[in-house]
């Protein structure tokens, strides 16, 4: 559940958070919303009802029922929980960085103590609901995603670059936990949903960490993009890219080879797929001159282009599930 947010920073000089005015200050719902990451949060939602509608059709189900809303709910406030003791974890770093320092852990509007309390019960609790609403293999695989991108993940990113394949693996079950949430099992399907997120996570890493990586090195946090030798890094983070968009074609197309959906999708996940390298092989422009600002653009439509991509290729999979074109 570690979809990153997108937000651009301000200038291109470091900055370190300034006193709010009171009428500046924002409101304590809006300093949760940040607290609970809710644009990721929404990605996370998404992807999750994907797995349960697919895995509702698979069970010869509707997937539109009261038992959506709860595996949806449940994994919602898990989803917030996580993000609120990752910001706990990271509220020192976090106002060394232009995009995070005004959140609220960070600028000391949200305690410590306020924030951990609010991020373990809304974790542990949801997990619970979960486990009570839906099956105990969600709960438990809820509460493993949350734990893996708090305990591990985040502590990570200030030691190795290998965090960012550590993290895609929390990141990339929340459609297999939808389709646990309905069938109770994990199943070839769910793998595939899995595969899919977990691959389309590296350029769109990528190149988010390329695009702030001045914000992402003064803050010690380990990436390829934050390499010192920035033309190794440039390359690095191009071949990574590039390596997984290619391999993004094949792992798009394993539903339609497991039945889920039929030869529409397959159509669509190739061209999908193709427009996807596509915008990953411009974003090799960035080797040229690396250390221009100027590399920052193809990162940026990179990025655009992978928010994109993910939910029309899970909109063609729904609509085209088991090989009909409609359900």
């Amino acid at each position: 559940m570690a979809l990153t947010a997108t937000s651009e920073p301000q200038s291109d000089s470091v900055a370190h958070p300034q006193p709010l005015s009171a009428a500046a200050r924002p409101t304590l719902l809006a300093d949760y919303a940040t607290l609970f990451k809710l644009r990721v949060s929404t990605m996370v939602i998404i992807t999750a009802a994907a797995g349960f509608y697919l895995g509702s059709l698979r069970s010869g189900i509707s997937p539109f029922q009261p038992q959506l809303l709860k595996a949806l709910a449940g994994i919602t406030i898990v989803t917030c929980g996580a993000s609120a003791l990752n910001q706990a974890l990271e509220r020192t770093t976090d106002r060394l960085m232009r995009r995070t320092l005004n959140r609220p852990m960070a600028a000391g509007r949200i305690s410590l103590a306020h924030g951990l309390i609010v991020g373990f019960a809304a974790t542990f609790l949801g997990s619970l609901y979960l486990a009570y609403t839906t099956n105990p293999l969600t709960g438990i695989l809820t509460l493993l995603t949350a734990v893996g991108y708090v305990a591990i993940y985040t502590p990570l990113k200030r030691v190795t670059v290998v965090n960012t394949f550590i993290g895609a693996f929390p990141g990339a079950l929340p459609p297999l936990i939808g389709w646990t949430a309905v069938r109770g099992v994990i199943e070839w399907p769910a793998v595939a949903l899995f595969a899919i997120l977990f691959v389309w996570q590296f350029p769109h890493f990528m190149a988010i960490g390329w695009m702030y990586r001045d914000d992402y090195a003064a803050a010690g946090i380990r990436l390829t993009p934050t390499l010192t030798d920035t033309r190794y890094a440039a390359r690095s983070t191009v071949i990574q890219s590039l390596f997984y968009a290619v391999l993004m074609i094949p792992v798009s197309l394993w539903p339609y080879a497991l039945g889920i959906a039929g030869a529409p999708y397959a159509i669509a996940a190739t061209l999908l797929s193709l427009g996807y390298l596509w915008c990953t092989i411009r974003f090799a422009q960035i080797t040229r001159n690396p250390e221009s600002t100027s590399s920052r653009k193809p990162a940026r439509d990179l990025l655009r282009a992978s928010v994109i991509y993910l939910p029309l290729l899970l909109a063609a999979m729904m609509l085209n599930a088991k090989g009909r074109l409609l359900f």
